[in-house]
């Protein structure tokens, strides 16, 4: 879609504050049927914890049930690892509006049977595997259609309140899902809250008019290895987009590394172990903030001066946590933190919105969800092992160095100003 092609709708948007993008009635269904799809992810994986408790309360004991719930999270983050890329091949090929309705509605109906399937803890993981197996089609058709559905200066708005949800899900998904599933009388009723909130994404990305036109890509023959390589090769070839995508995949990677680290820096700071949600919380809220600022005022600034202002705030405060033992001082920096986070990611996402050609944006998307879950993974792995070698300190101060260098290398000479 050429921007002498754009909707009508698209076009209205003169001024692009929250107010004008939010009387955008197809943006509007969009981010509220995100709303609902990140809320029963998040709730999903409370539900299957409680489900396990309850199925097998008689036959394990403490440790197996840590490990069975490992087990659901790997089952989760697999998906994501296999078949992101190969997901966004498809989404260029199939209308948008298409693949977010049967995604959500696909992922709805099989929740929602599984009070007629055996109480087995392998049917518990095929459900999660299968489930976040068509997440992976809905990410990135999610992505893609907002480029449709509002102007192209209006992006950094829409992706500032797709960011600011994503995160508010974060912490609310999890902090909701015991009292959610208090409400329908325990875990083995928790189909109906996480299976209603699914179909009601379902209906809400129904009401959406993508406005697409997918004649030019869907006459071609699907080559899941050509497509992706013509991804890479596009990332590749556009030093803009790829720096944009690096610079995700670092703060997705610092995020993920955090999420390890707060333990340690929750006893650092005086608070017990299962306390560290207070440190994420904080951060979450930072993250919020900033995407909410981003997305009114940000329009002042280039994109790549908000990255890089985002590089140094997150790398000066990772440093800084490396020596702080105040529970008040802990959360500030955090807080801050959080903002630098949303200083990176939203504007890069934006970049890659609106530098990736339409028949292109499956592809590209996929591969993000595809690489962001793989960087994502690795510090799950490896900062446990660092800091058992080499301390906490040591591994916060190494990743603040990161991010810090990585924002002076992936800032460009001549910032493009829009």
């Amino acid at each position: 879609m050429t921007p002498s092609t754009q909707t009508p709708i698209a076009q209205t948007n003169a001024r692009f504050g929250f107010g004008q993008i939010l009387r955008n009635r197809n943006f509007l269904f969009l981010w509220s049927g995100q709303i609902f799809s990140q809320l029963a992810d998040k709730i999903y994986l409370v539900w299957m914890i409680a489900l396990i408790a309850v199925y097998f309360k008689e036959a394990i004991q403490g440790e197996q049930s840590v490990s069975l719930g490992s087990g659901i999270m790997i089952a989760s983050s697999i998906p994501a690892i296999l078949f992101g890329s190969a997901a966004g091949v498809f989404v260029d090929r199939w209308p948008k509006k298409t693949v977010l309705v049967l995604s959500n509605l696909l992922r709805g109906l099989f929740v929602c049977c599984l009070p007629f399937l055996p109480r087995e803890y392998l049917v518990l993981l095929a459900l999660t595997f299968v489930t976040s197996t068509l997440t992976q089609f809905f990410a990135p058709a999610e992505t893609s259609t907002i480029p449709l559905i509002v102007d192209k200066r209006g992006l950094l708005s829409a992706n500032s309140l797709f960011t600011a949800t994503m995160m508010g899900a974060q912490v609310l998904g999890f902090a909701l899902g015991d009292p959610l599933l208090g409400l329908v009388g325990g875990a083995v009723n928790g189909y109906w809250i996480v299976g209603g909130a699914y179909l009601i994404a379902a209906l809400l990305c129904a009401l959406v008019a993508t406005n697409e036109d997918i004649k030019a890509s869907t006459h071609r023959e699907i080559s899941l290895i050509k497509d992706i390589r013509e991804g890479f090769d596009y990332l590749r070839g556009n030093t803009q987009v790829g720096r944009a995508l690096i610079q995700l995949i670092v703060l997705y990677s610092i995020i993920a590394a955090l999420t390890i680290l707060a333990i340690g820096l929750a006893q650092a700071i005086g608070l017990r172990e299962q306390q560290f949600g207070y440190l994420m919380a904080s951060a979450s809220v930072g993250l919020a903030l900033g995407a909410g600022f981003i997305g009114q005022y940000g329009e002042r600034f280039s994109r790549s001066t908000l990255a890089f202002g985002g590089s140094l705030a997150m790398g000066g405060v990772l440093i800084c946590l490396a020596w702080v033992s105040n529970l008040w001082l802990a959360l500030i920096l955090t807080a801050i933190l959080g903002i630098g986070g949303a200083s990176i990611g939203v504007p890069m996402q934006t970049v890659i919105q609106e530098e990736t050609p339409e028949q292109m944006r499956g592809k590209v998307f996929g591969l993000q969800n595809n690489l962001v879950n793989i960087a994502v993974s690795l510090p799950l792995v490896l900062v446990g092992g660092a800091t058992a070698s080499f301390g906490l300190r040591p591994v916060i101060l190494c990743l603040g160095a990161i991010v810090i260098l990585a924002g002076f290398l992936l800032r460009p000479s001549t910032p493009r100003l829009r």
